[in-house]
């Protein structure tokens, strides 16, 4: 496959869409904010969803099969070749997934350690289930500190009770892929601190070259532990609402222990479009990855060029970029106007009230975050480069940008 993906559809087009990151804002907004990429679905994914639609195949989900395309495609291009379907349970979505399974090795008022700046629905997931966080900041470079993870571990115990990790493989904001000698390190001092960790493993297809990613099952220590995977990222299916919950080989017993009834939560359209995705989306990702390494550097020259104070953090993977906007001194800037999303603050909501550019603001990712904007680059060449002139204008003329 040739053909682009991001560059198939216009921004007329996009703006047809009812998804919410097309519908929170004004359509004068250029949204680069949640993680919906700008693509039409892979075609073997459409078709198999249109075969179903056209049989009426819409009840509830059964079978096996998107663990197999799953354990299929680990083997391609993970060379991950024992997970077994025994191992597996279906869930609704990754986040929903991974309180089920915090709460087969936590109870209610036990801790959680995280990595900030993290996914900010960490936060909220594991709150709202009764659990508190614990952070175990990432290091100056955005990746895994050992000995803060070790003193986050040691904390998140001391007053008795069980301890988790909720592991972010690759990681979101920042980008960066864990490599085979940091899970390493990760797997050895869970096992000695007592920790069983939960791997959130939703961008594992959509890692860059330069990198390699590494399946925290995979490494030695991590068999009493579990990961989670979806294709709603790498294929945009987060509206179809499936994921994958795996067993390391020593937790299989804990993962038989969740509720059957969790299992109907994902629906049958949902695995449908997942289970295509893993078996033969291959070529259409390729293509993808592709155009999201050709944007990884235009944006890049792109900030160079129009926000010379901006920091852009190189993503290995995700199509997340992490800019650290400190340098602009917006972080007090709070303007009304066009804000009208309520967890936008500082330069997030700066770039929206000023450019007209919609961002994920930094505050909610943890601490870490603030002074920081996370930019979704899966967009077209002629979107990204839009957005970022108008960032660039509205920082040297901010009356006039728009």
């Amino acid at each position: 496959m040739t053909v682009n993906p991001l560059e198939e559809l216009t921004l007329q087009q996009l703006r047809l869409r009812t998804s919410m990151k097309w519908r929170a804002h004004p359509a004068a907004v250029l949204p680069l904010w949640v993680a919906e990429m700008d693509v039409r679905l892979a075609p073997t994914v459409a078709d198999a969803l249109r075969r179903a639609i056209d049989l009426g195949d819409t009840g509830y989900p059964c079978g096996t099969a998107f663990a197999e395309a799953v354990g299929e495609f680990a083997a391609r291009r993970w060379q991950w070749h024992d997970l077994a379907v025994g191992r597996t349970a279906i869930v609704p979505d990754v986040m929903l997934g991974a309180v089920e399974l915090l709460r087969l090795v936590t109870d209610r008022g036990d801790a959680v350690v995280v990595n900030p700046p993290v996914y900010a629905p960490f936060y909220a997931f594991v709150t709202h289930d009764g659990r508190r966080i614990v952070e175990a900041p990432l290091d100056a470079d955005g990746r895994i500190d050992l000995a803060a993870l070790a003193e986050a571990f040691a904390r998140a115990g001391a007053g008795g009770g069980k301890v988790a990790y909720l592991l972010c493989n690759p990681h979101n904001p920042t980008g960066s892929v864990h490599t085979a000698e940091e899970l390493r390190g990760v797997a050895e001092l869970a096992r000695r601190s007592g920790v069983r960790v939960v791997s959130d493993e939703i961008h594992a297809p959509v890692v860059l070259p330069g990198a390699r990613f590494t399946p925290f099952l995979t490494v030695p220590g991590a068999e009493n532990a579990f990961a989670l995977t979806s294709a709603s990222k790498a294929w945009n299916l987060s509206g179809l609402k499936a994921a994958l919950a795996i067993a390391g080989t020593e937790a299989v017993a804990d993962l038989h222990r969740m509720p059957e009834e969790v299992s109907h939560g994902p629906s049958h359209l949902g695995v449908i479009a997942h289970a295509e995705a893993f078996r033969s989306g291959g070529a259409w990702l390729d293509a993808l990855l592709q155009g999201l390494e050709d944007n990884r550097t235009l944006l890049g020259d792109l900030v160079a060029e129009h926000l010379p104070g901006v920091k852009y953090q190189w993503p290995q993977g995700t199509y997340l970029a992490w800019l650290d906007c400190r340098g602009l001194g917006l972080e007090e800037e709070a303007a009304a106007g066009l804000a009208v999303v309520s967890d936008l603050s500082g330069p997030a909501r700066w770039f929206l009230d000023h450019a007209r550019v919609a961002l994920s603001s930094g505050h909610v990712f943890g601490t870490g975050g603030a002074g920081h904007v996370r930019l979704n680059f899966a967009t077209s060449r002629a979107i990204l480069t839009e957005a970022v002139s108008r960032m660039g204008r509205a920082l040297a003329d901010p009356g006039n940008a728009r």
